[in-house]
């Protein structure tokens, strides 16, 4: 896969709880950061890889392009700032975070500023996030689809997004499921439970499992070592056929994620 199928979240962290977050996690062998723009902590999470010793090239740092940002003259020196925040040269993975509102800057404009981006090597990989089918279709006649790495979306058992998902594997674009967990929704379902008991597993790692096992990338955050640990281990844990089929069951259409103004209209 061209995405690390296991990362970490940063997503609502910021000052000293995102550094320490940051730093246990690389301390306990996460190799993966997912951060943002509008996150506003990309110094934060820079700063703490920075302090984890850990060596550049054995890590995947992810940021994602405000929607500010997208025209074609903004883009690349937000980018700049982005890497100069971060420490890095480089990023791994950069993401449109979001469709322009009202498509006030089109797909084919953004998209050609992210490839350019690409080829001045300030990223290695570029992708999306938040696309519907129609939005996918419009990156992908603007750059093609073997330049998109992934799109990234909320998808858990409560929303499991499967138009969305089944259009990108079929382009050969790597989903990348952001609240897996559903904010600790799912963590609290029976059949989850029931799960996770007979696996002699926590029902945030089968959940994590479960979406893992479908082909989807997970970055799950957390502040607390024990959850930071636990969460790791759901890549060692095998679901079978009976389990998978059961949290499919769990699909109820229940999007979390859909705030005004920015949200498209959602397959």
């Amino acid at each position: 896969m061209s995405v690390p199928a296991f990362g970490l979240g940063t997503f609502r962290l910021q000052g000293q709880v995102v550094i320490d977050s940051v730093r246990t996690a690389l301390d306990l062998g996460y190799r993966v950061v997912d951060t943002a723009q509008i996150y506003e902590n990309e110094a934060e999470v820079g700063q703490a890889i920075a302090a984890s010793g850990v060596a550049r090239d054995e890590l995947f740092i992810t940021s994602k392009i405000w929607v500010a940002n997208f025209a074609k003259d903004k883009l690349i020196p937000s980018l700049r700032d982005s890497l100069r925040k971060l420490g890095t040269d480089y990023l791994d993975l950069t993401l449109i975070h979001w469709p322009s509102p009202g498509n006030e800057v089109p797909v084919a404009e953004f998209m050609a500023a992210l490839l350019e981006a690409k080829q001045l090597g300030l990223t290695r990989q570029i992708g999306i996030s938040n696309f519907t089918v129609d939005l996918m279709q419009q990156a992908i006649a603007a750059v093609g689809a073997e330049q998109i790495a992934t799109n990234q979306i909320e998808l858990h058992p409560y929303l499991q997004n499967r138009k969305v998902a089944a259009f990108a594997q079929s382009q050969g674009i790597q989903v990348t499921s952001y609240m897996t967990l559903a904010y600790g929704e799912v963590l609290k379902d029976p059949v989850i439970h029931q799960i996770a008991e007979r696996h002699q597993a926590t029902p945030a790692q089968v959940t994590l499992a479960w979406a893992m096992q479908l082909g989807y990338a997970v970055i799950p955050s957390s502040t607390r070592r024990e959850n930071l640990a636990g969460n790791l281990k759901a890549r060692e844990l095998r679901l079978n056929d009976q389990d998978m089929a059961l949290i499919a069951g769990l699909e109820r259409g229940h999007r979390l994620t859909s705030p005004a103004g920015l949200a498209p209209a959602w397959d």
